[in-house]
């Protein structure tokens, strides 16, 4: 079969696209193994369009029933060819597709190239704008001194060469006897592992390639048998080659051809976790934009779940070629702990596809991705408990966070939360209590409830969902602000995790009952048997105590929310909690000291005795030790730390002495 190529002609690079053309290969992509994926991608969609044109065309005589991907590697001439059967190009087209950069606008992005350096812009930006020209094949260059292009159209009689050094110039030429498809053969340059370039003329390297980025391309993609020393003979029969890729994306198949343990081996491949998934997620969408994910839940939380550098999102694939790891674009940070796949027929990428533009597409799928998790998970508390309860006792910390950042979706998150309540069986199933990290038992074990349990309890009067912060269970059980609570028979929140000091700010209400927070504010539950002429009488000592604890509190007044203890501190609406200023400062910031209000309960002993002694001894040094005293006692009851805890010991001691003597 003849080689010589006939009607030879040379191209020279425009000057702005030879600039861009180096540019390309030096800077684009962050690991030069990429060029193969590109091509095999290529090689791909070339035998996708050749399905579809012999579908169309009835007249085109092409066989489609071996349609195939070939590498062949030559290690002593070291070149590597990507070869396929499929659609092939006409010279036109090579031209037009292969050997132009940029069709326009070429100067201009060298423009704003140059803008972005001087400006200090960053890789990630030079590459998204070099993401706006160009095509994969360049990335051929990166690993090979020249590129050899032959190709023939299918259905025409004749072929074309095509061959360039990345350089000045390229050389077009026509191949009479080219078979149909396109063959890429690069000669590679030698190894460098200064410069992160392996020796893809070895077989096991090539096949790890397409084992990470092509694995589930729908077509088979062949290589000969690697054949070791002294295993080849002169004049022996070359191995047959073998399929290097699996084309088994589960994705793609119908559920009922999927079993479970293939489910649960492609979790642990995409989580790099031993255990089985708690729940597989399946969702597709077909018309102008078409995608299928597959997505699991875990059954224990990642060990990473609450780590800072952690990563996060799911292996994204365009038609089946793999395109990164961990797609944080598709799945929001409070979801970090759903794993899986995400395969789209087309997606806004740059030039490397490895930086996704952040477009309508883009936020379409994050969207129906976070419905269809919190859609899921919802079904499992209504017809898996068990389920549920094993996944909120795992991640449902980290869930709570979208009520803070995604108000999109916040009744949705709201209504698969639950809480630890005053109602909760503390010695109940065993299931974790107020949802903090895997195996926390910081309260005893508790059955979390839901909102929507919650409301059905609620009884007549109450108007609001009332809840309390703080550091633990038996804290918040027993501080002084539960006792009217309790004597109404009101349902409070019990909420011990950080994130959510934070997120009952953030949330308005829930099914039209407002959050109210049982430490904050004036509450009046009704039912107050102290006389308007009784009020009167302690104004003498809420002003008095008002001025004696002016550096730690800003109001002393009576109480509605205490039946048995003399007092309780409350803070203001919007005032920070004392947990969330104890985490601010253990992060290192300086926030200002939050003066609280001093609630008294008019019927306590302690408060009636401290009132008429300071009628009858107003001057008395002693009585505003008391009043520190009971600031003291009110601070200690609701867990909270007292500043000088020694001066707190020592006035403790000197009026117990006296009290004594």
């Amino acid at each position: 079969m003849s080689t010589e190529a006939i009607q030879d002609e040379t191209i020279e690079f425009q000057a702005e696209a030879r600039q861009l053309l180096q540019l390309m290969i030096h800077s684009i992509y962050s690991s030069k193994d990429l060029f193969l994926r590109e091509l095999i991608s290529n090689a791909s969609d070339a035998l996708d369009k050749l399905r579809l044109a012999a579908y169309q065309d009835k007249d085109l005589e092409v066989d489609t029933s071996d349609l195939h991907i070939d590498l062949e590697i030559e290690p002593e001439g070291r070149s590597l060819t990507v070869r396929d059967n499929g659609i092939g190009m006409t010279r036109a087209e090579v031209v037009d597709l292969i050997g132009t950069i940029a069709k326009s606008g070429t100067a201009e992005m060298l423009g704003k190239l140059r803008e972005a350096r001087e400006s200090g812009g960053s890789e990630q930006q030079n590459a998204e704008l070099i993401g706006q020209f160009g095509v994969g094949f360049y990335s051929s260059f990166m690993v090979a001194d020249r590129v050899v292009l032959v190709t023939r159209k299918a259905g025409a009689h004749s072929g074309v060469r095509w061959e360039s050094t990345g350089e000045g110039t390229y050389t077009v030429s026509e191949f009479p006897d080219a078979p149909q498809g396109t063959a890429v053969t690069l000669h590679l340059k030698p190894e460098d592992t200064e410069n992160a370039l392996q020796d893809f003329a070895r077989p096991a390297t090539v096949r790890s390639i397409v084992k990470r980025y092509s694995d589930f391309i729908t077509w088979p993609i062949r290589m000969a048998a690697d054949v070791r020393d002294g295993d080849a003979k002169d004049g022996a029969t070359p191995p047959e080659p073998q399929v290097v890729n699996s084309g088994k994306a589960l994705w793609s198949r119908s559920q009922d051809e999927v079993s479970d343990e293939e489910y649960a081996e492609f979790y642990r491949h995409v989580s790099h976790d031993w255990r089985e998934p708690l729940e597989t997620i399946r969702l597709s969408a077909e018309g102008t934009f078409e995608y299928q994910a597959l997505l699991f839940l875990p059954s224990q939380a990642p060990m990473d779940l609450f780590m800072r550098d952690s990563k996060r999102g799911v292996q994204l694939y365009v038609k089946r070629v793999f395109i990164m790891d961990d797609c944080e674009a598709l799945i929001p940070e409070y979801l970090r702990f759903v794993k899986g796949v995400v395969d789209a027929n087309d997606l806004s990428l740059n030039l490397s596809r490895e930086i996704l533009q952040q477009d309508r597409q883009i936020q379409l799928i994050r969207k129906r991705l976070v419905r269809k998790v919190l859609s899921t998970i919802k079904s499992m508390l209504a017809d898996e408990p068990e389920k549920y309860a094993t996944l909120w006792s795992e991640v449902g910390r980290a869930l709570k966070e979208g009520l803070i950042s995604d108000h999109d979706n916040q009744q949705s998150i709201l209504e698969v939360c639950s809480f630890a309540t005053t109602h909760s069986d503390t010695a109940g199933s065993g299931d974790a209590g107020e949802s903090g990290g895997p195996g926390d038992s910081r309260d005893g074990a508790a059955r979390p409830t839901t909102l929507h349990e919650y409301l059905e309890r609620m009884p007549e009067g109450q108007d609001a969902i009332y809840y309390m912060t703080g550091e633990s269970r038996s804290a918040l059980e027993n501080s002084p602000h539960m006792e009217a609570f309790r004597a109404k028979g009101y349902e409070v929140l019990l909420l011990t995790d950080p994130v959510d000091e934070v997120w009952v700010d953030s949330v308005p209400s829930f099914e039209e009952k407002s959050f109210v927070s049982i430490a904050r504010g004036e509450v009046d539950l009704g039912g107050d048997d102290v006389d308007e002429d009784t009020r009167k009488g302690f104004d003498s000592l809420l002003a008095w105590m008002t001025t004696t604890l002016s550096d730690d509190v800003k109001e002393v007044r009576l109480s509605h929310r205490l039946t048995s203890s003399a007092a309780c501190l409350v803070g203001d609406p919007g005032d920070l909690t004392p947990t969330l200023e104890k985490m601010y400062r253990a992060m290192g910031q300086q926030v200002p000291k939050v003066k609280r209000i001093l609630e008294l309960n008019a019927h306590h002993g302690l408060v009636t005795g401290l009132r008429t002694a300071q009628e009858a001894r107003p001057d008395d040094q002693a009585l505003a030790d008391t009043a520190r005293l009971l600031y003291g006692m009110a601070l200690l009851a609701e867990g909270g730390e007292l500043a000088e805890p020694a001066s707190f010991v020592s006035l403790l001691s000197r009026r117990l002495e006296s009290t004594l003597s």
